[in-house]
C-alpha cells in the first residue's frame, strides 16, 4: 500500500507542476472539475464529485472559486431544488479547449514510457484494488 500511496503522491505533484507550468491559474481540483464537465452540457454536483473524488464540502468551495473566475455557472434543476447543475461558461469552455489537450500531452509524456502491456496491467491491478474497497 505504501507503493500505491507513493505513486499517487508522485503523480499528484507532477500533475500540479503541469498546471503551474501551463499558466492556466487553475489549482489541481479546479482543473479536475473543468476537465470533467468540459464537453458536456453540465453535470450535477454529485456526478462531478463521484468522478473527481472531491468531497462535497471541498467541491462546493472549488465551484465557488471557479464561478468567481467566470469559468462555470450553476443552476437548480426545475422541480428538484436539491440538484444543482454546473456547466462551463464560454470563458470556461475556452480554458477547457486550450488546457485539457495541453495537460493530457504533459501527462502522456510520462505514461508513454510504459509499454501498452504495462499500462493495461497497471489499469487492471488498480481496478482490482479499487474493487476490494
Amino acid at each position: 500500500m505504501q507503493e500505491l500511496a507513493g505513486a499517487y503522491q508522485a503523480f499528484s505533484l507532477y500533475d500540479a507542476e503541469g498546471l503551474r507550468k501551463s499558466g492556466s491559474g487553475l489549482t489541481p481540483s479546479q482543473a479536475r472539475v473543468i476537465f470533467t464537465i468540459g464537453g458536456t452540457e453540465g453535470m450535477t454536483c454529485k456526478d462531478i464529485g463521484d468522478i473527481t473524488l472531491i468531497t462535497k464540502g471541498t467541491l462546493t468551495g472549488v465551484i465557488d472559486r471557479l464561478e468567481e473566475k467566470g469559468l462555470v455557472e450553476r443552476w437548480s434543476v426545475e422541480g428538484d431544488g436539491r440538484k444543482t447543475i454546473v456547466a462551463l461558461t464560454r470563458r470556461g469552455a475556452r480554458i477547457y479547449d486550450r488546457e485539457f489537450p495541453r495537460h493530457v500531452e504533459f501527462l502522456k509524456s510520462k505514461f508513454d514510457k510504459l509499454g501498452a502491456g504495462d499500462r493495461k496491467q497497471a489499469t487492471e491491478l488498480l481496478q482490482k484494488i479499487r474493487g476490494l474497497f
